[in-house]
């Protein structure tokens, strides 16, 4: 073998692994995102045993689809990692990942079909490879249709792997006949040898699939026997886990314990079969041990020895995730950053679950929103200091869900969401703002609440009264805006606009109506200034609901062309719109304009 037959070697890999890559990642954007996000929403069963199956299906069927169970398991690890799933539910994936890594070996067996009739040879790749990058070719430069281009990426990468492995084939072919290559692979038949071997290609590659191609690509020759294919795929399945152990790197223990129980899964394949194989060989023997091996055979025995040590395991789950911690330990991680364990580098992968790991903390950063504005308007009426000290530890907690929820949802890559999801990228931004605004004034109202305590400051009754209407109508437009936010409620967003409109005509009212009580002495200058402060406070976040409730309409009336930070609901209100107003003109305003508030 001289250099252009190892560049040509590099260059056969290189083709495999990129159309092996290229096939998933258009099979993943074909399924937009719905492989994670069945992956997230893997669910248990009440009857003993049912979860551990379906997990088990689950991960052999993504796996397969993606060709990759080191991706996959990385994929756990970054969902147990954020609290999405548990490592009871993420052990059978992890089984079942290593059986679906087996679907490329299974596919490369069509290169042991021979003459025959003409349908046989249309399935030899050498035959429907070129048909496929051609085909697809013709589609990808002429199709607009986004779905038909990932077809065709499916299409072009299976045709590469093809390329790629006929390559491989090309440069082993010339050494069938040569000793000094059949002496070198006599020493893989040393058991040692053969693992160590199956290892370090593994490991350098990083790919199994890959890996156990370059097996079969050799197999062509007639030089690889069953002697030289057992200890070859067995070091093959503890090589793929270096992928898995780097892509750990960083992460809590319980997502480590997922690269661990991956780990041990390789290591007790690889120890038992062989310890079954090589006890048979050396005591009654095994006849065939010397004799050639084809592509299919290689992809059976790759198939079966997964296959085998996933359903000899399944049922010991339980005990699987016991020695995993013994072996790594389990975090202590305090509620608040279990919170923003949620916003997992990791996830960034799966851009969808990574989005909705950012609405399930949006939604914990609206109760701590509503709680404290609860809690601050009620300390109006009769101050508690404790109280006011579990507001600034939630006031804490909002910021610091501003901070990191907009550097987190920044960094999602937007091309990789389904167009609904793209929809929610804007409305999360914009909204988190606007809670955080909502947060700030929550907290100056009751540092008014603390300072009326202190300096004894009071209101009169028609004042307290006033205030009482105000802060009704503005508790009832930021629990409609937080709700729709919360639920998808359009109806509930559209009457958010038009009560903070109401709001704003309150807050005039009210200060003519101080106004003129303070002309006849009834109250104070000294009131009058925390009045007029408080009533601001209202109206603003009257003001930042109302924004939130827009970023909502925008994005379930589906219009890209409605501006919510300038638009008005009655686009899409119509008419609806003057009645709700005059609907809160009755129950909130109408109450203020009369002479005497009762």
């Amino acid at each position: 073998m001289n250099i252009l037959s190892v560049l040509q070697l590099l260059g056969g890999v290189g083709l495999f692994l990129y159309g092996m890559n290229l096939m998933g990642s258009s099979l993943k954007t074909l399924a937009g995102g719905k492989l994670s996000k069945i992956l997230e929403r893997l669910t248990t069963s009440k009857k003993k045993g049912v979860g551990e199956i379906k997990g088990w299906a689950l991960g052999t069927g993504v796996t397969g689809i993606i060709q990759s169970s080191a991706a996959t398991t990385i994929m756990l690890i970054g969902f147990v990692n954020a609290g999405i799933m548990t490592l009871a539910q993420a052990i059978p994936v992890v089984f079942g990942a290593n059986v679906g890594s087996t679907v490329t070996a299974q596919i490369l067996r069509l290169g042991d079909l021979g003459a025959g009739s003409i349908i046989l040879q249309l399935l030899k790749p050498s035959s429907f490879a070129p048909l496929l990058v051609g085909i697809s070719a013709f589609i990808l430069l002429f199709s607009n249709n986004k779905k038909l281009n990932n077809i065709a990426g499916i299409m072009v990468g299976l045709g590469i792997l093809f390329y790629g492995m006929t390559t491989m084939e090309s440069v082993f072919e010339p050494l069938r006949e040569s000793p000094e290559f059949r002496a070198l692979f006599t020493a893989f038949t040393n058991p040692l040898i053969g693992i160590l071997t199956g290892i370090l290609i593994t490991a350098l590659i990083q790919s199994s699939s890959a890996s156990v191609g370059i097996l079969q690509a050799l197999s062509a020759t007639g030089i690889v026997t069953y002697s030289i294919m057992f200890p070859y795929l067995i070091g093959q399945n503890i090589g793929k886990c270096l992928t898995v152990i780097l892509g750990s790197i960083g992460a809590t223990k319980n997502a480590k314990r997922v690269s661990v129980s991956y780990l041990l899964f390789n290591i007790l394949q690889a120890v038992g079969f062989t310890l079954l194989i090589y006890g048979i060989y050396y005591t009654v023997g095994i006849p065939f041990f010397d004799q050639p091996v084809n592509r299919g055979i290689i992809a059976n025995f790759h198939l079966g020895t997964n296959l085998i040590t996933s359903l000899v395991l399944l049922p010991f789950c339980s005990q699987m995730a016991k020695l995993t911690e013994k072996l790594v330990g389990k975090d202590t991680v305090d509620d608040e950053n279990l919170e923003f364990s949620k916003l997992d580098d990791m996830l960034l992968n799966t851009p969808t679950v990574a989005l909705d790991q950012c609405h399930s903390l949006i939604l914990h950063m609206i109760d701590c929103v509503m709680k404290n504005f609860s809690t601050a308007t009620e300390l109006l009426g009769t101050y508690d200091e404790k109280a006011f000290e579990g507001l600034d530890k939630n006031e804490s907690f909002i910021d610091r869900c501003e901070t990191e929820l907009t550097a987190y949802i920044i960094r999602i890559d937007r091309k990789k969401l389904p167009d609904d999801y793209k929809k929610m990228v804007g409305e999360m931004l914009n909204s988190i703002s606007d809670l955080e605004r909502i947060g700030d004034y929550a907290m100056r109202i009751a540092y008014y609440a603390q300072e009326k305590h202190e300096k004894n400051i009071h209101f009169t009754h028609e004042g307290n009264e006033e205030l009482h209407y105000i802060l009704y109508a503005s508790n009832n437009a930021l629990e409609s805006a937080l709700v729709s936010f919360r639920d998808n409620d359009l109806e509930l967003a559209y009457r958010v606009q038009p009560l903070e409109q109401i709001i704003m005509e309150m807050k005039n009212v009210i200060k003519e109506h101080h106004v003129d009580r303070l002309q006849e002495g009834i109250c104070s200058v000294e009131s009058g200034v925390a009045l007029f402060d408080l009533l601001n406070c209202f109206e603003r976040v009257a003001s930042h609901a109302a924004n939130i409730s827009l970023h909502v309409i925008k994005r379930l009336q589906d219009n890209s062309s409605f501006d919510e930070m300038h638009g008005h609901s009655q686009q899409f209100s119509g008419s609806g719109y003057d009645t709700l107003v005059t609907d809160y003109q009755t129950e909130f305003l109408e109450p203020l304009q009369n002479e005497e508030v009762e």
